[in-house]
């Protein structure tokens, strides 16, 4: 089972078409809860109406890749918010949902691709990061029926 561990948005980009540019000052909020729409995204998010039918409505990353990184990096970073991912979640290998249709609390998701690192990455993590997270940058969705997510109680 898929836990929810941390939901952010945020209602601007700071590293999404900013190429060439300094990064942005847009605060990730995390909230407790969120609404999702089908087609649109997270309802308050950056990627909300984004474009029609887009490939990244929704984007996760894993609680456990966040712990690896810190980890084999040797990197002190006090949140998995630094990613700009908008689900962190738990006990799922994010790249086996890649092409899948799933749900998670009730909510029925596409997995349409990995969500690749940049080299923002290296930046905004650490040097290496963009390099250790191919393969591991979490997951990108569409939302495919409406519904709410709550982090998980812990």
């Amino acid at each position: 089972m898929i836990g929810i561990r941390h939901i952010f948005i945020s209602s601007g980009h700071n590293f999404f078409g900013r190429h060439g540019q300094p990064a942005g000052g847009n605060a990730l909020m995390e909230v407790s809860e969120i609404e999702c729409v089908a087609g649109r995204g997270l309802r308050g998010d950056r990627f909300f109406d984004y474009k029609p039918d887009y490939k990244g409505q929704v984007t996760f990353f894993a609680v456990e890749v966040f712990k690896a990184i810190r980890r084999e990096l040797s990197l002190v970073l006090p949140s998995p918010a630094v990613f700009r991912r908008n689900i962190i979640t738990e006990g799922v290998d994010l790249a086996t949902l890649i092409g899948q249709r799933f749900f998670l609390q009730g909510v029925e998701l596409e997995g349409t691709e990995e969500c690749r690192p940049c080299y923002w990455m290296d930046q905004a993590v650490g040097p290496g990061a963009e390099a250790w997270l191919r393969g591991r940058g979490g997951l990108r969705c569409r939302i495919l029926s409406d519904g709410r997510w709550c982090k998980d109680a812990r």
